[in-house]
């Protein structure tokens, strides 16, 4: 973890695995109470400077950033392959995003405002730094939207706590010790958290700020968390988005679109299409398409090269899906693929930190016309 821009450990481990085959990859370390009130304390002693600093030497250091991603491209790509479980080309596309987030957001300006308010009276609108922000991660994009909230949250003046989930560590501990070469210790302070410990940082007292991404759910605990404090809150949740099909679709041309716009990310994103609207005209030949593209995409792990989807992230999300067609089988719904749960049997992983040996049933995610996005 970095806090304060040193790097520090814990005398309390986690452990992420590889999706796709379920293997351990590293233990990493998890902060105790004192190390989340360390991070938090760093954020804001470092804040009255970097609000000090000049605009445009904020706007230089966002910029660094990006190319610091860009410099270490290959290892944080393989880095998020291997704990999220994405093919190649999608963590190219996410490492790639992030720098290009960091630069565009390098480039604006943050103005002054005035309004004539009629009668003589003028309003001026300025852009005030808000001090620390909490920046919480999940799952499915950890480094593209980690860089979402830190790009934003350092230009404009504020200092970031940023959570990663704790599926998805690795990667986004990793951006954290990079950017303490270009940035002053205590800007960003990158601390894995259990989920017992995170209110304590949502519920902080020198937080002003919560920029969440995640589940609708965790969203509302976080904004009643955020009244007790009147922070200021940045909430992306799920979505339950449709697609309608109208009869005079070029059909051939359709089905790649929209099969993506449910699986991309293995349907992992929170804007994917959760429902398929067909006509009835056009139904069971659309249906017939939608099998046969899908037929040509192949799920499997995500370092190797004809891999088009990975796995579902993590076993939770699993269960969950499963869930959902176990429902559909009960109620008689129709299934044009993927109608059973896959599993495999269990893999044994030794502990960095214990000589337990863990039995790990593994699960690899199907090519499942009739599931819902996980998010």
């Amino acid at each position: 973890m970095t806090i304060g821009g040193r790097s520090h450990q814990s005398a309390t481990l986690a452990q992420a695995f590889n999706p796709a085959t379920e293997e351990l990859i590293a233990s990493y370390p998890v902060a105790t109470p004192d190390l989340l009130e360390l991070a938090v304390s760093a954020a804001k002693h470092a804040s009255p400077s970097w609000r000090a600093m000049p605009f445009v030497e904020r706007q230089r250091a966002v910029a660094a950033l990006g190319q610091l991603v860009f410099e270490h491209r290959e290892t944080l790509v393989n880095l998020l392959i291997t704990e999220q479980g994405k093919p190649r080309a999608a963590a190219e596309w996410e490492i790639d995003g992030a720098v290009h987030w960091f630069m565009s957001t390098s480039e604006l300006e943050l103005t002054h405002e005035e309004f004539d308010m009629g009668a003589g009276q003028w309003a001026n609108a300025r852009h005030v730094p808000i001090g620390v922000v909490a920046a919480i991660v999940p799952w499915n994009f950890p480094i593209l939207l980690a860089v979402w909230k830190i790009a934003p949250a350092l230009l404009a003046g504020n200092t970031v706590v940023l959570k990663p989930s704790p599926h998805t560590p690795l990667t986004t501990l990793h951006l954290g010790v990079l950017a303490q070469s270009v940035l002053p210790p205590g800007v960003l302070n990158v601390i894995a958290v259990a989920d017992d410990l995170a209110p304590a940082l949502t519920e902080h007292p020198d937080i002003g700020m919560i920029a969440f991404t995640g589940s609708t759910e965790t969203g509302k605990k976080i904004m009643r968390a955020a009244a007790g404090g009147i922070k200021r809150v940045s909430l992306e949740l799920g979505g339950n988005d449709p697609a309608i099909v109208l009869p005079d679709v070029d059909i051939e041309a359709a089905i790649p679109v929209l099969f993506w716009a449910a699986f991309q990310n293995s349907a992992q994103f929170c804007v994917a299409t959760k429902r398929l609207y067909v006509h009835e005209s056009i139904y069971e030949s659309f249906c017939d398409a939608l099998v046969r593209y899908a037929r040509t995409v192949k799920v499997g792990n995500g370092m190797e090269p004809d891999t088009g989807l990975g796995p579902l992230q993590n076993r939770i999300q699993f269960l969950k899906v499963c869930d959902l067609i176990e429902d559909s089988r009960r109620l008689g719904h129709r299934f044009l693929l993927g109608e059973r749960c896959p599993n495999r049997p269990v893999i044994l992983s030794r502990s960095r930190s214990s000589t337990t040996r863990r039995m790990i049933r593994v699960a690899w995610s199907k090519r499942l016309l009739a599931r819902s996005c996980p998010c």
